[in-house]
């Protein structure tokens, strides 16, 4: 649980109690008691910024610090503030919770007796209903809680204007440059010490006891019965700085008595700025009957503060019951008292709106659609051009694989043409070559005497050949026997006993007629 401070504002003084919990504990860290003249409530009610006329039109949407006090001024003076400042210095405000504790006038009483209804919201309309009819006071919802009383009835608390001890923490906001310090609830002085007592102090179903808190200026008389609020008395204007004689809290006592239908009183608990001896025996010499005892601190860790302010630590009893009714409850162990206004919720949102800002939502609400519709649509046509970009590049990259496989045909194709030139340029030499062959091998047939030792090309279109004859007569056949051949040599080299010549012989291939003579 955060650090929380309980503020309880009595008159013209302020109490102070600074809190945390340390393992399930409830510790008090600090105390300190703040006296102000302007502390005093002047019946202004304090603005609240759900209530909007014509004239705040131009108070639009509020984004900065500082709390709008509706032009109340500030309820206690720039001193007061640094002494509750320097008391909470080692703490960080802005994780710090705030609970006002109220008492009268500030917050009124009420009995309810009607029909006990499951629906809260239908309960606190009959409720309302219930307190104009009897005390012609129309309350709103958020300024009203209630609790169970007795068997058939409902003890309300309500307040009807502003909450100084809440405007106290605005202004210590402002003091500490703080847009809001959190209050997650206000707290009533009566029930919060009501409900402590009854924590800590045991009594018998039958016993009807009496908690007096004894102030500087007001005291406060509450009764219970058994373990339960019984009658919860008017705030006396009786303190200790006015205080002439106990025999006025007897005689307001004993009328009270009366008032709630108190027969007796077993017990009696002093707690607050008198717990003197001399107060015990007055109440021993009134009520002989009573068991009188001071109030007991056990369920809060003291132990931090100093001896002197452990000594006057019941001056402190309405703010440390607060914080303990205030623990209970965050433990879901006890559900008491608990009014926050509106105005004081809107105060803490971080976005604060005026009526004509309410009417700005719908088209608030419709441009924030039109644009998130939008921004999506477009990041739905990004997703789909991303992936049809992932496509068109694993497109590229398989065709680019492709490509290097088509340039090699391409430079096979490239050169098809002239492979095909020369492949035609063969098959037409070929041709020739072989119908010179065809008819050197017929010549050769005939004439066996006649041999070719070697056949070389002189040039493109000429061939030369070479051999041995056994006739001179034969080679001069040859040469006859083809048009364009030329006999160039031919020599006498015998052979073995036989007459021979050697000779060479020169023809042209491109003459593909050839006037054969016969031998």
């Amino acid at each position: 649980m955060k650090p929380f401070v309980t503020l309880y504002c009595e008159g013209t003084e302020t109490k102070v109690a600074l809190f945390s919990l340390e393992k399930e504990d409830i510790k008090l860290l600090k105390t300190i008691s703040v006296r102000s003249a302007d502390l005093v409530d002047t019946g202004a009610p304090t603005a609240d910024p759900t209530d909007f006329s014509l004239e705040e039109v131009g108070e639009g949407i509020s984004f900065d610090g500082g709390v709008d006090e509706g032009g109340a001024g500030s309820t206690v003076d720039a001193s007061e503030l640094s002494l509750i400042s320097s008391a909470l210095q080692d703490v960080k405000l802005s994780q710090t919770l705030f609970l006002p504790i109220v008492t009268e006038p500030v917050v009124n009483f009420h009995i309810y007796e009607g029909e006990t209804i499951a629906d809260r919201n239908k309960q606190l309309g009959a409720i309302i209903t219930d307190i104009s009819l009897q005390k012609g006071i129309t309350v709103r919802k958020d300024y009203l809680d209630f609790i169970d009383y007795n068997t058939n009835s409902k003890l309300v608390v309500f307040i009807e204007e502003g909450i100084p001890c809440a405007d106290l923490v605005y202004e210590l906001a402002d003091y500490n440059k703080k847009r809001y310090l959190k209050i997650p609830s206000i707290k009533n002085a009566e029930l919060s010490l009501a409900y402590y007592v009854s924590k800590t102090t045991k009594f018998f179903p039958e016993d009807f006891s009496l908690i007096i808190y004894t102030g500087k200026e007001y005291s406060k008389l509450i009764f219970l019965e058994g373990q339960n609020i019984k009658h919860i008395g008017s705030t006396l204007d009786i303190g200790t700085q006015n205080l002439q004689t106990y025999d006025v809290y007897f005689s307001k006592i004993l009328l009270e008595m009366e008032n709630g239908g108190i027969p007796r009183l077993d017990n009696v608990i002093l707690c607050g700025e008198d717990n003197s001896e001399n107060l015990i025996l007055s109440f021993y010499g009134t009520f002989p009957e009573a068991n009188v005892s001071e109030l007991k601190f056990d369920a809060v860790d003291i132990s931090d503060i100093s001896e002197s302010d452990q000594e006057n630590i019941s001056a402190f009893s309405i703010p440390i019951a607060a914080a303990v009714e205030f623990y209970s409850e965050q433990k879901k162990e006890y559900k008491g008292i608990n009014i926050l206004p509106n105005y004081i919720k809107e105060n803490q949102k971080f976005f604060q709106f005026g009526w004509h800002s309410y009417a700005m939502l719908p088209i608030l609400f419709g441009l924030t659609f039109f644009f998130t519709y939008h921004i999506l649509d477009n990041y739905r046509q990004l997703r789909e051009l991303d992936a049809e970009i992932l496509r068109l590049t694993n497109l590229k990259s398989q065709n680019s694989i492709l490509m290097d496989q088509i340039t090699p045909l391409n430079t096979k194709i490239a050169s098809f043409g002239e492979t095909q030139a020369l492949l035609d340029s063969a098959s037409t030499g070929t041709e020739i070559y072989w119908q010179m062959l065809e008819k050197i091998s017929d010549f050769l047939e005939r004439r066996r005497n006649f041999w070719v030792t070697k056949l070389e090309t002189v040039v493109p279109d000429e061939v030369r050949l070479s051999g041995f004859s056994l006739s001179r007569s034969v080679l001069t056949e040859f040469a006859d026997y083809n048009n364009s051949s030329l006999l160039h040599s031919i020599k006498y080299d015998p052979l073995r006993e036989k007459n021979a010549f050697q000779y060479t012989l020169n023809f042209k291939l491109y003459n593909d007629t050839l006037n054969v003579n016969g031998p």
